[in-house]
């Protein structure tokens, strides 16, 4: 095999792996209902941490796995976390009780952790500078696109079987690709430096503490005690952490790289764009199914302008930078991005589908445009022996961009729904029913339930206390978004992509466009 083609075998198989890993993320919220009324007979809570297990777990080994790749070789740990992918799937699959699922969501989350910073640290060794940019454009695209097919396979698995098969599917999937990657990709070969095992032991819990108390934090509320001492524990562990690194010749990660404006620019940056992008994910369902009255399927089908958006325009966003400069093309892509959300305040029941794909494929252009680059400033800002760690940087924050987001939205949209309720339905509200004013759908259960003749009417109200109640949410997070942009455009690394002579311009541009899958 040629090398040029050699090298987009890597690129495929590899995008097909960062699909994998996020649409096995995405697609279990699906299956949230039939996991709730199973056989396991789970509770509340347990049917949550179902959910959020597998990206707690990947959330806390992202950086740990990428410093592992930069020792062992990232070609080994892709494939190790393929398999470990691949068994997690299995096991949470055939779980005849609640623990042992718990557990295969745990190995499949630690799978996927070793998966996704070695998938682009690969990427980075196997193409030389001046194909870079591209190969790493369409593994951020490919990121995007995980979520939407991840909704859009789930909701077909979930039409036709149980909620087993959205984790047995995943299985065969990650076997196939780990076929394909020991065939067509090179060996690559590790450093010596030792591990910091104590750094990771220090780290680890310091990102659990974070992401507990982000995810819990919309369930007990933001000032409850074991959310705050979630967080709290999590600064004085991270600052135990950067005491660590500090002193240490080989750390697992050097806390002066946080001095670096680049690697500043793109944490901050992903994390504004993914809160923005998981908002979106957030609220999808929602107001699609409980306010426009699609079905499941129908509901993840139509996300597919997102998907389709950010597949074809994220790998031509490296053109656009040697154009128009990365910082003018960051901030275009952050500001598309805050236009997108801020016209949800817009959208309501009778909204056609078209004007809110016209939403959809606005968030999503503002993401492929600015992603990509914000990728490029995180990586470019380490040397080349540290991009594993650089890799799990950039993935981290896309981790906790996205737990912000649901997060974020969902307590902003909560807030106010309860706000814009109009009294004639909290006049349904009881002793046993009050709580199921909270969210949209147990309301216009609730209305069916008991709303008499009157159901249609109040059912027409709820829909429209939420959609006022969207808008106001997508608003806030539309304007933190342009405030995070700020520094990101003043902080931006502008080499990171390198520059092409101009009688080469047309040549990239032409490469750019074919994703080349």
């Amino acid at each position: 095999m040629r090398d040029a083609s050699r090298r987009q075998a890597v690129l495929a198989v590899i995008s097909a792996c960062v699909v994998l890993v996020f649409g096995l993320g995405a697609g279990v919220n699906l299956a949230v209902g039939r996991l709730a009324t199973s056989e396991l007979h789970p509770t509340p809570i347990q049917v949550l941490w179902i959910v959020d297990t597998y990206l707690v777990v990947f959330g806390c080994l992202l950086i740990p796995a990428g410093a592992l790749g930069d020792r062992m070789g990232y070609k080994q740990m892709l494939l190790t976390g393929l398999a470990v992918l691949a068994a997690g799937s299995v096991a949470s699959a055939v779980a005849p009780d609640v623990p042992l699922l718990l557990a295969g969501r745990v190995l499949a989350g630690a799978g996927a952790a070793l998966v996704l910073p070695n998938s682009l640290s690969l990427l980075v060794e196997c193409f030389p500078p001046d194909e870079r940019p591209h190969a790493v454009a369409v593994w951020t695209g490919m990121t995007g696109l995980g979520g939407a097919v991840g909704n859009l396979g789930g909701g077909l698995i979930l039409q036709f079987y149980d909620w087993q098969m959205l984790f047995a599917a995943a299985a065969p999937l990650a076997i196939v690709a780990l076929a394909i990657v020991g065939r067509v990709a090179p060996r690559t070969e590790g450093h010596k430096m030792p591990l910091d095992l104590l750094g990771v032991a220090i780290l680890v819990p310091a990102i659990f503490s974070l992401l507990f108390g982000i995810i819990e934090g919309q369930e007990l509320g933001w000032g409850s005690g074991t959310v705050l001492g979630a967080f709290a524990a999590s600064a004085l562990i991270a600052a135990a952490f950067v005491r660590h690194g500090l002193r240490r010749e080989h750390p697992l990660i050097d806390p002066r790289v946080f001095s670096l404006p680049g690697l500043r620019a793109g944490v901050l940056g992903i994390v504004a764009s993914f809160v923005g992008m998981y908002s979106l994910f957030y609220l999808n369902g929602q107001y699609l199914m409980s306010v426009k009255g699609y079905s499941p399927f129908l509901a993840g089908a139509c996300i597919l302008p997102l998907a389709v958006t950010m597949y074809l325009l994220s790998p031509r966003s490296v053109a656009l930078a040697r154009r128009l400069g990365e910082r003018r093309t960051v901030a275009a892509g952050l500001l598309v991005l805050a236009c997108g959300l801020a016209l949800l305040a817009v959208c309501d029941a009778g909204t056609p589908y078209p004007a809110y794909a016209v939403v959809l494929v606005l968030i999503s252009a503002g993401s492929a445009l600015s992603n990509p680059l914000l990728s490029l400033s995180i990586i470019g800002s380490l040397p080349q022996g540290e991009a594993g760690v650089g890799s799990g940087i950039n993935s981290f924050a896309r981790e906790i961009g996205g737990a912000l987001g649901v997060a974020l939205f969902g307590s902003l949209l909560n807030t106010a729904y309860a706000r814009q309720l109009p009294e004639a339905l909290r006049g349904l509200a009881s002793t046993g029913n009050a709580a199921m004013l909270k969210s949209i759908g147990s309301t216009l259960e609730l209305v069916d339930r008991v709303g008499g003749t009157q159901a249609d009417r109040l059912a027409a109200l709820a829909r429209g206390a939420f959609s006022d109640a969207m808008g106001q949410a997508a608003l806030v997070v539309a304007g933190l978004v342009v405030l995070g942009a700020v520094p990101v455009v003043v902080w931006i690394k502008t080499d990171a992509v390198p520059k092409v002579r101009s009688g080469d311009l047309q040549t990239t541009v032409e490469a750019a466009d074919a994703p080349k899958m």
